[in-house]
């Protein structure tokens, strides 16, 4: 069994998803697929996700791929919360989100909204109807449900939890939104889309795709990554690629990783890196279930805070160092480093070329601060 240091499966898990060496101009969408997509809690964090990774990205490319080119798609995806997913590959998650039980447990529903699941299905079926050639805000899309679901159904939901299940099965997505109100639509009409591939085929990519950004993984990381819950789910799941995936040894903790990436391990980057990374990036979020090993010291709650919220955090070959913050005032963009540790020279010089990269990016004129 191969055996590995934190510090190297870091480095490791950041040359995958592109923070060693940025992807190429033009190559936004495959960087987007090979992270699994990009959270988009915060559309402008889901933007500096893909800037974090992709050599002259512009501030408009994200919002012409969702709204213009429609080549990206937001969606509830992961353990329920927004992500940006290619258009081309979102037959695959929707049948791999079809097997996601946390939304359909029946004594939740009852519990909470007073629905059983035959309610819920009967609300989705009617929120796929209203959509299909629609555009149409949450409240219109509430009242037009209401009148085919029962307006009881409506009244009892948490309206918002049971977009949920449509968006799972490929009958909700958003689309451009009107003034501040966001709007939906039916995905087949935004995008016109292949079927949903088989859950057990798709079940199958998932985990090997999740494997390839975010080994060395435990199936506890896996778990959490898809859903917060179910392990055994997860463990059947790495168990179902048998020979593609191979145990290895991070200190003492058994992991996962892909049999040929295992092959790959000495091709780990050597080179220093350091990344500004975003709140809610995909790497820090991937990393929630171990992150202690990536932190100097005691350090979750800076990064991991109430609510959900991720920090944005200043990643130095892997391992997480500090937190960051940026403000734009007029023309200018105060970007402030808040180190866990004392820096090297190099690492506040190259933090420095990342804040200017920032201000670039934003087009403003940078203040940078080191607290």
């Amino acid at each position: 069994m191969l055996k590995l240091s934190w510090g190297r499966a870091a480095m490791w898990r950041a040359g995958r998803q592109h923070l060693v060496q940025r992807a190429k101009p033009g190559s936004m969408l495959a960087v987007a697929g090979r992270l699994c997509g990009l959270h988009a809690q915060v559309l402008s964090s889901a933007e500096l996700t893909a800037w974090a990774r992709v050599e002259g990205l512009k501030r408009q490319d994200v919002q012409r791929a969702l709204w213009q080119d429609r080549t990206l798609v937001k969606t509830w995806a992961m353990r329920g919360t927004l992500h940006l997913l290619p258009t081309s590959e979102l037959p695959l998650w929707y049948g791999a989100l079809t097997t996601n039980r946390r939304f359909l447990r029946e004594a939740q529903w009852k519990k909470n909204f007073g629905l059983s699941l035959d309610d819920l299905d009967r609300l989705t079926d009617a929120i796929g109807a209203v959509l299909e050639n629609r555009m149409l805000t949450r409240e219109e899309l509430a009242r037009e449900v209401g009148e085919i679901a029962g307006r009881r159904i409506i009244a009892e939901s948490s309206w918002g939890t049971a977009l949920r299940p449509a968006a799972f099965t490929g009958r909700l997505c958003f689309a451009p939104g009107t003034g501040n109100r966001v709007r939906f639509t039916h995905p087949d009409t935004w995008v016109k889309l292949a079927a949903a591939v088989d859950p057990q085929i798709a079940t199958l990519e998932a985990t090997r795709r999740f494997l390839a950004a975010f080994g060395p993984a435990t199936v506890h990381d896996l778990a959490r990554w898809w859903s917060g819950t179910g392990v055994s789910t997860a463990r059947q799941w790495i168990a179902a690629l048998a020979d593609e995936a191979a145990s290895v040894d991070v200190e003492g903790e058994p992991a996962w990783m892909l049999a040929r990436d295992v092959r790959g391990m000495r091709d780990v980057p050597t080179e220093r890196s350091v990344r500004l990374l975003p709140a809610f990036d995909q790497y820090v979020i991937g990393a929630s279930a171990h992150c202690h090993r990536l932190l100097p010291g005691d350090l979750r709650a800076r990064v991991y805070r109430p609510q959900g919220w991720i920090s944005p955090v200043l990643l130095v070959n892997g391992m997480m160092h500090g937190v960051w913050r940026h403000e734009v005032k007029g023309s200018r963009v105060a970007v402030t480093v808040e180190p866990f540790v004392k820096l090297p020279v190099w690492v506040r010089r190259a933090a420095g070329e990342e804040a200017e990269r920032l201000a670039k990016f934003l087009d403003c004129a940078l203040d940078l601060y080191f607290s």
